[in-house]
């Protein structure tokens, strides 16, 4: 949509800008939290090692860090005795391919068990949270209210049909219940299980550079710098000095992967030019054959000004403590505080556990925010939702050229179109999973996932829970790319369809 918008110069409605920010809000929020939970806790927690848990110390562990009301002695018990019915009829499912006993872990027992608590907890809170999205987007987790110039949901308190002051206090209920689950069980948890494994501040670093297009509009301009989580780029871990982003300095390499630039691949392209060309010439299809020094990836390579950036929930934090986002320093500076670590640790795999958390916390506090802005812009009967400026398509530009920058929960998303004959010429995508998994450029300078695993410890290769907790730290998405190779073509796991 921002693309689109930029294109035709068009502003959208306070109330548009509203509720977009309501659902990627919540997106992020529940985003984060099942990440946490069910995508890398078990990185860290032995679910085997629960079942010898006393749910008499587990409760009182679960007591002394929050007063969430699910922290009573029969409550555990009856998650252990669940756990255990599991184990005995070979019905572990998720839990099943773990690597449990490894000697990576270090949670007591009682630690286990509360994790695995709160596992089972958040798939009930989560299904619960989205419908915000569901009720503002019609759908999860692709919406489909948004349309150029605005929102297709209407906004009306008198009509049964659209947004409305009881359909507002719904969905103020259920921004209360997922703040009160982050507060009292997701940060809460993070700040137990991290005292366990503060030598994973010190594994996972990366590039050291972080981009940030800065999310959440304060103003209805089309690629506004008015933003609640401010855009910018940290470069080498400098936090005294935050720099500006310009768009124009993203371009994408494709030295090292499957596809092929008209012209030759050792330049790179701006997304505006960009091409997604397929080319592989090799004795096997590349997903039986991997040449690390020829191309070897379905993803593309995108620099910023040549570099290397990390995007996600950690260079949003990064960005924002540079540069004064009160909220985010007080969080972070007490999370360090709790335990006992210096801002040096951000700059790890603990460290984008402990920004993931914070961000999360503080879009949770901010998601009631914006919901007084929207009754508040009812109460003094402003309901557009649509602007119909430059709506009618005879009137706009033969030809054109936009572009929209929006942080996924996962990072930076970044959209190009160039239009011509009021059609859509080239279009071009540059999403988070590229950012972060890119393979080299020709330069040979490896994108994040590549670098932050150098110097990784791995007690057993045949069971590298090491790799897949700095792996795992990023939020890796499935669908934008996997690449995990035995060289020696012994099969790993296998996935059936049914």
């Amino acid at each position: 949509m921002r693309a689109v918008e930029d294109a035709l110069g068009i502003t959208i409605p306070d109330n548009a800008r509203i509720i977009r920010n309501l659902i990627s809000g919540i997106q992020y929020v529940q985003d984060h939290v099942i990440h946490f939970y069910h995508l890398h806790a078990l990185d860290w927690v032995d679910i085997v090692s629960a079942l010898s848990a006393d749910p008499v110390k587990t409760a009182g562990l679960a007591q002394s860090i929050s007063d969430w009301p699910k922290s009573g002695v029969d409550y555990f018990k009856g998650i252990k005795e669940k756990l255990k019915a599991f184990v005995d009829n070979g019905q572990l499912g998720p839990f099943a391919n773990g690597y449990w006993g490894h000697p990576a872990y270090k949670l007591p027992a009682e630690a286990n068990l509360m994790a695995v608590a709160h596992y089972l907890e958040a798939l009930e809170w989560q299904r619960d949270v989205i419908k915000i999205q569901a009720l503002l987007g019609a759908k999860n987790p692709h919406a489909q209210t948004y349309i150029v110039g605005g929102m297709s949901i209407p906004v009306d308190p008198n009509s049964q049909n659209a947004l409305n002051a009881g359909s507002i206090a719904f969905i103020s209920g259920l921004a209360k219940k997922a703040k009160d689950f982050v507060e009292k069980v997701y940060i809460p948890d993070v700040l137990a299980i991290a005292p366990f494994y503060l030598d994973w501040a010190g594994y996972g670093a990366g590039v050291g550079n972080f981009l940030s297009y800065g999310e959440f509009p304060n103003d209805n301009v089309s690629n506004t710098a008015d933003l609640w989580l401010p855009r910018g780029i940290i470069l080498n871990k400098d936090l005294s000095k935050v720099h500006k982003v310009d768009h124009e300095k993203v371009t994408e390499y494709v030295t090292h992967s499957w596809y092929e630039y008209s012209g030759g691949d050792g330049k790179s392209k701006h997304p505006w030019d960009g091409e997604t060309n397929y080319k592989y010439t090799g004795p096997k299809p590349p997903y039986e054959y991997l040449n690390t020094d020829a191309k070897y990836s379905w993803l593309k390579a995108p620099r910023y000004d040549n570099k290397a950036m990390e995007v996600g929930p950690l260079s949003r934090m990064l960005v924002a403590y540079a540069s004064g986002h009160e909220k985010v320093q007080t969080l972070v500076n007490s999370v360090l505080k709790t335990l006992g670590v210096g801002p040096a640790a951000l700059f790890s795999t603990l460290g984008r556990i402990a920004a993931r958390a914070v961000e999360t916390l503080v879009t949770a506090e901010q998601i009631p925010v914006w919901l007084d802005q929207l009754t508040a812009n009812m109460k003094k009967g402003d309901l557009k939702i649509h602007s119909s400026e430059n709506w009618d398509p005879s009137e706009w530009p033969a030809e054109a050229q936009g572009y929209g920058l929006h942080e996924a929960p996962r990072g930076a998303l970044g959209h190009w179109v160039k239009i011509k004959n009021r059609k859509i010429k080239n279009y071009q995508i540059v999403v988070p999973g590229t950012w972060n998994g890119s393979p080299r450029d020709v330069n040979g300078r490896r994108g994040p996932y590549e670098e932050a695993l150098i110097g990784t410890p791995v007690a057993n290769i045949e069971q590298p829970v090491e790799i897949l907790r700095t792996v795992h730290s990023f939020d890796p998405c499935m669908a934008c790319a996997v690449h995990v190779v035995d060289a020696a073509g012994k099969e790993i796991t296998r996935i059936r369809i049914v």
